[in-house]
């Protein structure tokens, strides 16, 4: 065992940590377990771009109490420097395991720093955080969550007074600061209770979801009643109250709520993970429809930032459709509607990240809609809205990404799972009206550009030796690049890292241009299909996505169309997992 990682043990295992923690690290201790030990300590809990997620537990490579506040720590005084802490911060948390408690901590360590909070009185969705900072005018916010990690993780996400995650410069100059509190004698603290009597602290209650259903009502299309049936999960998470209330505000008087998962529980009983791009996790909701005979399916991750959808088809059953299906069917929606309604502005713009699917580009273009490209990462969705605002150069319409991620309103600045379940319903409404179904609408869709089939393939790697592992293949691809991949040759090469794009068969290369530099690879193959290789920037996994397209004249040949590119697609995938090691 390396020294440092000793000498942190002990540091640990003493005054002034509390005596929860000093017991969890004897006990390891006296058990030998050096490996958790090593995990536990060789590293400290990173404090990235996007604030800090991580296993619960005692340890500086662990969410706790001690973690928590010196991240908390480091952003007061970050605050403070800039002389911005009479605008407040604003907190919210979700239903993970120790949410409340480094909720609750957070706000009494920037009370006792002279900061201004807001913190909500219970489980928030995300989306609603984001709405308070721009409503309240504070210059931060914290939402205290692991989004849909498995249950022995919780992390700590940091926004700036867009409403969006910290991006350049706030990001790095936070966690400069949150780098300099190596102690845990540097944070400064008061008791919770007494930070709200002399008034540091100020509990919201619903007067800012009373304000974000008032901001909704005023961009929805839809103003009669409506008789589809949603069957609603939030797999035990934060969603539970708000989003069935907004449903049936603004006229979805059928909303079933599945009960067992309607109880918020860190542990997510029912679930191996609380997912909504997982199946597994949607197994009670498919139930709760059929029992219901619902026309969609909608559920929200813990957090309520995600949605994963499922509708009825013809022939009765349940097809649950991935993020890049559920984002283009809302981005044609959205500006199918405004255009009927002529309310489509000339400089309408859709922003998408570079691994969601191009078929909404080729969307946008049909209605003369700009679309941008960004970093995976929804912060960088809300960084050119912001340069919307700034610039009046384009008019925000929708922002999504492939992992279950859609904004269709302009007045938040993550991922909302609460307008987007609004509004998967409306158009589902406003198609029945019709006499349309969803599965023709996103046939539909295909028939008009491409039919586009994307996948994805994760590989997990826990630990340092995981980690290592991951920077491994990231080196082997970047440095020494296939020419062809399963046998068809690469056109060209994006690193996005070195911000440069190579012309394999000639050599040439360019400059790439719009994105600042991150760890990613992609491939454009010569038949058109798009490999993207990436690591997680929240999960120990290098995620593989798989995006290729095709021609369809008519929905009859849709199905064979599709498995045709889905076995392309998994002959790269399997090369490209044995290639990886």
């Amino acid at each position: 065992m390396e020294a440092a990682v000793k000498n942190h043990i002990n540091e640990w295992s003493n005054s002034p940590f509390d005596e929860k923690t000093i017991s969890e690290i004897k006990t390891l201790v006296e058990n030998n377990d050096e490996k958790e030990l090593t995990d536990r300590f060789y590293r400290r809990l990173e404090f990235g771009t996007g604030g800090l997620r991580g296993i619960l537990g005692a340890g500086i490579n662990r969410m706790n109490i001690h973690t928590v506040g010196m991240a908390t720590q480091g952003l007061a005084n970050y605050i403070n420097d800039k002389k911005l802490g009479v605008k407040g911060v604003v907190i919210s948390y979700d239903s993970r395991n120790m949410s409340d408690v480094f909720s609750r901590d957070s706000a009494a360590i920037l009370a006792a720093n002279g900061i201004k909070t807001y913190l909500f009185n219970e489980l928030t969705p995300t989306p609603l955080c984001s709405f308070a900072i721009r409503e309240l005018g504070a210059v931060s916010g914290i939402m205290i969550t692991a989004s849909h990690n498995p249950p022995k993780y919780n992390g700590y996400k940091v926004f700036w007074d867009d409403g969006g995650q910290v991006v350049p410069p706030h990001d790095d100059a936070i966690i400069d600061e949150v780098n300099k509190i190596d102690k845990i004698d540097k944070i400064k603290r008061m008791s919770f209770d007494d930070a709200v009597s002399k008034g540091l602290v100020t509990v919201i209650k619903d007067e800012i979801l009373e304000k974000y259903a008032s901001a909704l009502s005023a961009v929805k299309m839809n103003n009669s009643g409506s008789d589809i049936k949603i069957a609603y999960t939030p797999l035990h998470g934060c969603g539970y109250r708000v989003i069935p209330e907004i449903l049936k505000r603004f006229g979805f008087k059928n909303v079933f709520t599945e009960p067992e998962q309607s109880k918020p529980d860190g542990n997510f009983p029912t679930v191996v993970s609380p997912n909504p791009e997982e199946k597994s996790a949607l197994e009670l909701v498919i139930k709760l429809g059929k029992d219901k005979d619902a026309d969609i399916l909608l559920a929200t991750d813990p957090d309520a930032d995600r949605v994963g959808v499922g509708f009825k088809t013809k022939s009765g059953e349940y097809r649950l459709i991935n993020g890049n299906q559920i984002g283009t069917m809302l981005e044609y929606y959205m500006l199918s509607r405004l255009k009927e309604q002529n309310k489509l502005p000339a400089n309408a713009a859709i922003v998408k990240t570079i691994v969601t699917t191009e078929l909404q580009r080729e969307v946008a273009e049909t209605f003369g809609c700009h679309c941008a490209d960004v970093l995976t990462g929804f912060k960088w969705i809300a960084g050119e809205m912001k340069k919307y605002d700034e610039n009046r150069d384009h008019t925000f319409i929708f922002g999504g990404e492939e992992s279950f991620g859609y904004l269709p309103v302009n007045f938040v600045r993550d991922k909302d799972s609460v307008s987007t379940c609004y509004f998967f319903a409306e158009m589902t409404d406003w198609l029945y009206k019709q006499n349309r179904t969803l599965e023709d609408f996103l046939n539909e869709i295909y028939i008009k550009h491409h039919l586009y089939v994307e996948d994805l393939k994760s590989l997990t790697f826990e630990g340092k030796e995981g980690m290592e592992k991951i920077q491994q293949i990231m080196h082997e691809f970047r440095n020494n690049p296939p020419a062809k991949f399963n046998g068809v040759n690469v056109d060209h090469l994006d690193d996005i890292h070195l911000l440069k794009r190579t012309f394999v068969q000639t050599g040439k290369t360019e400059n790439i241009k719009n994105l600042p530099s991150s760890d990613v690879l992609q491939f454009f193959l010569e038949d058109g299909t798009k490999i993207t290789l990436r690591p997680s920037g929240t999960e120990p996994k290098i995620k593989f996505y798989f995006s290729a397209k095709m021609k369809v004249s008519g929905a009859g040949e849709i199905t064979a169309k599709h498995s045709e590119i889905q076995k392309v697609i998994d002959g790269y995938r399997n090369w490209l997992v044995e290639k990886a090691g």
